[in-house]
């Protein structure tokens, strides 16, 4: 199977792929280090002056996450030079980076990552760098991808997965998420390919799809300017002519051109470049961004759901209708109680409307179940379709044996209509509350600008001109031009200009800070007054709010410690139901034999049989709409998009369940207690002068100001 590419963002793991600092720092002169303190090379440690370590000893880089600011880094370093065996310690803010030298005697490498988490914070050994090999080639080490599963509806389902995922080989870590649909893979693409993981989970009965890698050998356009078969031709051409571009596919419904290039032969820009060029302006080319995509797919979905829930209500009401409220309407009564063939009118409609809703409408929680028994488990979706068959078949059962010998037992045909409507219901309701909790995730990107002004240079660094050109498009080193009043397009440093730009939505701190030449600036902040040309230096998954981001998509997708215990009684939950079905069947069929129960409760023209199925149907119905696999899941989304809306980072579920243990905070800053907005809350004349007069004086003298008290409103 060929799967399409999707909503995935791999990111490379591993040392290596950025140089450090050779900036030397004291051991004893930390405390004054400002934010900018690089990581130290070996030749510069203070415990290690010969540039090499001791016999013995070894050396390992950690990447910390969670640091904020100097006394962050101060605390992982306290941190671990507390460690017995650890000889020397230095951690860079800003590459959230920890660089440690150890007696692997004394030391594991599991206990310098404990001792990092136990202060606060995230931490992940990073692969070391082998010294053989030819010059330049990268280190081995892990990917992590994110994959969209579609199909899954329960714990049971997020379970199957995650075993399934967990066992292929070259599979580090997988963890599933149901609330998003999305599932988080770290493995090794020397053993494993990102298309064998999402084989293995269609193989599995679900949906699954990726999209690009970090080293950007993948990417998505959206193409305007293609009508025709004779402009799919054209592009198919210029495509074909691109060195570097290895694969591509066109989709002619959704406009969106999948292609596959080396990027040591051509970039992404070259590339839209190329196409946009070859064609002579016809093509219009942007980046598909993977959030938007992903936000397209969750529309999709609840809209479907929409269609499936009101096409089973449409065919619902007649049948309820039939079997309710029409008996007392004489004329509809003498209709449907008229003989047609072996069976009345009634019994007709009802069995083909609900014939209707069983096997079209409600043919999903067939293909869902089927695919949990396939693997082995069970689901919702098991108890929806044998609750729904037990009475859709019974009614089947219970006409064919009227016709035949002419003793008429009563169906129970809108019990399986209306049932599937309502769980369709709840699916529905499911896919809204689902497509709210991504919405923090939608606000952060929304953040950064979708366009940037490129700065055009000749070979001796005279400007020539500027374009327009997509920000995903940004590579390191471009020299980007800032209007007032518009947002930073990347991470980067000023060479030109002097501005205040506010920074607020990543420090919190309402004041604009002053932006002149070598000053950095993160994307996504707000350039206020004066124009800036800036120089990227961090695009992609090294940005600040790519890192924000990834952070909130993290903190979503981690699991409670109280949902392990959610996740297992789910595993067990539908055994459990259908068995406690089958002994109420039991109970009663054998109950009525007996005698246990009068006759008189059994329905008109019923039997023991009919009346034990009834219960037992129940149980299995009552048990349906559970929602203890999506509770946690979600309660855990919405916390950490709500915090992220008002700016507080939560590291995920586990954060949150210890947050009731909280009986103190303590904040080090007025600016995140405030609005950040200064405003007029009185204004009096102690003279003869008018008030209007007076205001009018005031707001042409403070026009010009930039000062936060001149712009309060």
């Amino acid at each position: 199977m060929s799967p399409s590419i999707r909503d995935l963002q791999l990111t490379q793991v591993g040392a290596g792929s950025r140089s450090l600092s050779s900036t030397a720092v004291r051991d004893d002169d930390s405390a004054d280090v400002e934010e900018g303190t690089w990581l130290l090379e070996p030749s510069d440690h203070g415990d290690d002056n010969s540039g090499t370590i001791k016999e013995g000893m070894r050396r390992i880089q950690v990447s910390v996450t969670g640091m904020t600011c100097a006394a962050c880094s101060n605390s992982v370093e306290g941190a671990l030079r507390s460690i017995t065996g650890v000889s020397s310690a230095s951690v860079a803010l800003l590459q959230n980076r920890a660089d440690i030298v150890f007696d692997p005697i004394l030391v594991k490498d599991e206990d310098i990552k404990n001792a990092i988490e136990d202060a606060g914070f995230e931490a992940e050994i990073l692969p070391e760098t082998s010294s053989a090999g030819p010059a330049g080639a990268k280190p081995r080490g892990t990917l992590v991808g994110q994959f969209t599963i579609g199909g899954m509806t329960c714990a049971a389902c997020v379970n199957s997965v995650e075993g399934i995922l967990r066992t292929l080989p070259g599979v580090k870590r997988a963890v599933v998420a149901l609330a998003t649909s999305l599932g988080e893979v770290e493995y090794d693409p020397t053993i494993i390919s990102k298309d064998d993981i999402v084989n293995a989970i269609e193989d599995a009965g679900f949906e699954a799809s990726l999209v690009q890698s970090s080293e950007q050998d993948k990417i998505i356009l959206g193409v305007a300017g293609v009508f025709n078969e004779l402009d799919v031709q054209l592009l198919q051409g210029i495509l074909s002519s691109l060195k570097g571009v290895r694969q591509f596919c066109f989709d002619r419904t959704s406009g969106e051109l999948e292609v596959l290039f080396d990027p040591e032969v051509v970039s992404s820009r070259s590339l839209v470049d190329g196409v946009e060029g070859g064609s002579n302006g016809k093509f219009k080319l942007h980046v598909m961004n993977p959030y938007a995509r992903m936000t397209t797919k969750d529309v999709e979905e609840t809209s479907n759901m929409f269609q499936l829930f009101t096409s089973s209500l449409f065919l619902s009401i007649p049948v309820f209708l039939i079997r309710v409220v029409c008996p007392h309407i004489p004329l509809l009564d003498a209709f449907l109680l008229w003989r047609c063939g072996p069976f009345s009118m009634g019994d007709w409609l009802k069995w083909a409307l609900v014939s209707v809703i069983q096997f079209v409408v409600g043919k999903r929680f067939y293909i869902a179940a089927w695919r949990a028994l396939r693997n082995g488990s069970t689901n919702m979706d098991v108890l929806v379709a044998l609750g729904t068959s037990a009475a859709y078949f019974y009614s089947v059962g219970a006409l064919l044996y009227g016709a035949l010998t002419g003793f008429w037992s009563p169906t129970y045909f809108e019990t399986s209509s209306m049932l599937i409507t309502f769980v369709l219901l709840g699916k529905y309701l499911e896919c809204l509350a689902k497509g709210k909790t991504s919405d923090a995730i939608k606000k952060l990107v929304e953040l950064a600008p979708s366009t940037a002004l490129l700065v055009v240079k000749d070979k001796g660094g005279n400007i020539i001109g500027e374009r327009e050109l997509d920000t995903l498009l940004i590579q390191p080193g471009d020299t980007l031009k800032v209007l007032p009043g518009a947002k930073l397009p990347a991470d980067g440093v000023v060479v030109w200009g002097s501005s205040y730009v506010n920074e607020s939505m990543v420090t919190g701190e309402s004041a604009p800070v002053l932006k002149e030449v070598d000053s950095p600036v993160i994307g996504g902040t707000i350039n206020l007054h004066g124009a800036l040309h800036i120089k990227a230096t961090k695009v992609g998954s090294e940005a600040v709010l790519s890192q924000i981001i990834s952070l909130v998509e993290t903190a979503q997708m981690s699991k409670a410690p109280i949902q392990k215990f959610a996740d297992f009684v789910a595993s067990i939950f539908v055994p459990t139901v259908v068995t406690l079905a089958l002994f109420t069947l039991l109970g009663w069929y054998v109950g009525g034999v007996v005698g246990a129960y009068p006759d008189q409760w059994l329905p008109e023209n019923g039997n023991h049989f009919v009346f034990a199925l009834m219960f037992s149907i129940s149980v299995v119905v009552i048990a349906c709409p559970c929602a203890l696999g999506l509770a946690t899941p979600t309660a855990v989304m919405v916390a950490t998009g709500v915090g992220a809306n008002n700016g507080v980072l939560i590291k995920g579920g586990d954060a949150l369940e210890r947050a009731q243990k909280v009986k103190y905070v303590i904040f080090d800053k007025t600016g995140t207690l405030t609005q950040g907005k200064a405003k007029v809350t009185t204004a009096k004349v102690f003279s003869v002068m008018d008030l209007g007069e007076f205001l009018t004086l005031v707001a042409s003298a403070e026009q010009q100001r930039i000062h936060q008290f001149c712009m309060a409103s």
